[in-house]
């Protein structure tokens, strides 16, 4: 039951990256071949006015195959045939709606649940924050002039930069500002650096203007903690025991789940929305990557055509992707590897 309720949760955020990519290809005048979920070999597919509709083996991904991409094709319907503008929309909008998906799945989840604000309800005996000059009631509003909008920025924030100094900028008193420089310490028991301040707690929100505002800005904490997190590892700071593919996904969504059963079924609908919303936001980040193969790369090329005004040779971008995604396929079959090592283990 695991597996089918994350295999149902990555084709329902691959199906709507895919339909961004669909719906502005069709409204730029470009024929799309084949519309499919997943990838590999085709379990079913069904065959519209222009369009084949494919369900594939591999819940891995998918693909809208657009009539002369990555090939030197100007013909009527072409992928190139189509207006510049309405080639870069058609790219954009795959990475675009995971990043809409990802902000109605907020508001559910922060409608319901609340947000935890950053306000310091308690300081803990013997760690640095208690001698700080830090309060009770205190708001950060900022880490090293980095905005803070929730209470988990902090704990992300010495996650990433571990044992490094901190200037925290509170607000006291509704206006009163300070700024507090404290030095984090590794605590055994935790098994992290720690202040020594602790959270509020979540707080629901009745206004819907507020609603939305904390939508947004949760999708916001998403995507900059994927960006945090993949500059976290080009800095050679993780490990491979950090980095999980699919397989990786399917074991924490079962957790997920298992951890939240017992509470009943709405805790378990909200856990897996926050997954929904991690894993969309986060794939919305990674294609955006300029990589080839990816929508980042693409569009990198789409915009050096709107410099020189002139496209580069299309037959060399081609080879290039397929460059791209081969290297791709190479690093998924690394990080499956990975995954499944980790979980024997």
């Amino acid at each position: 039951m695991n597996i089918i309720i994350a295999l149902v949760i990555f084709g329902v955020i691959v199906l709507i990256h895919e339909f961004g990519h669909f719906l502005f290809a069709k409204l730029s005048g470009v024929k799309v071949v084949e519309f499919s979920v997943g990838m590999g070999p085709r379990l079913f597919s069904i065959n519209g006015k222009e369009t084949k509709y494919s369900l594939k083996l591999l819940p891995l991904g998918g693909s809208c195959q657009m009539y002369g991409e990555d090939e030197d094709e100007d013909e009527q319907g072409s992928f190139n045939s189509a207006p510049l503008i309405g080639r870069i929309a058609t790219i954009a909008a795959g990475p675009v709606f995971n990043f809409i998906l990802a902000f109605f799945v907020a508001i559910f989840i922060v409608s319901n649940v609340g947000v935890d604000k950053p306000v310091i309800s308690n300081l803990m005996d013997g760690l640095p924050a208690q001698s700080s000059g830090l309060q009770k009631g205190d708001e950060i509003k900022k880490i090293n002039g980095k905005n803070v909008d929730f209470y988990r920025d902090l704990s992300t924030y010495l996650f990433l930069h571990q044992g490094k100094d901190i200037t925290l900028t509170v607000k006291r008193n509704g206006n009163e500002e300070k700024s507090i420089t404290i030095t984090p310490v590794y605590n055994e028991k935790y098994s992290q650096y720690m202040i020594g301040i602790e959270s509020s707690g979540y707080q629901k929100l009745k206004n819907p203007i507020e609603v939305l505002k904390y939508s947004v800005l949760e999708v916001k904490y998403t995507v900059s903690t994927t960006i945090d997190s993949l500059l976290y590892l080009l800095h050679g700071k993780a490990n491979a025991n950090e980095i999980s593919g699919p397989v990786g996904i399917v074991s924490m969504i079962g957790n997920t789940v298992n951890e939240s059963k017992p509470y009943g079924i709405f805790v378990v609908l909200l856990s897996l929305s926050q997954m929904v919303l991690l894993l969309s936001a986060n794939l919305g980040v990674m294609n955006l990557l300029p990589l080839p193969a990816l929508d980042g790369g693409r569009l990198i090329f789409l915009f050096l055509e709107a410099i020189f005004r002139r496209p580069l040779n299309r037959k060399v971008e081609g080879y290039i992707h397929l460059a791209g995604f081969a290297l791709l396929m190479i690093l998924m079959v690394f990080v499956m590897f990975n995954d499944i090592r980790r979980i024997i283990l």
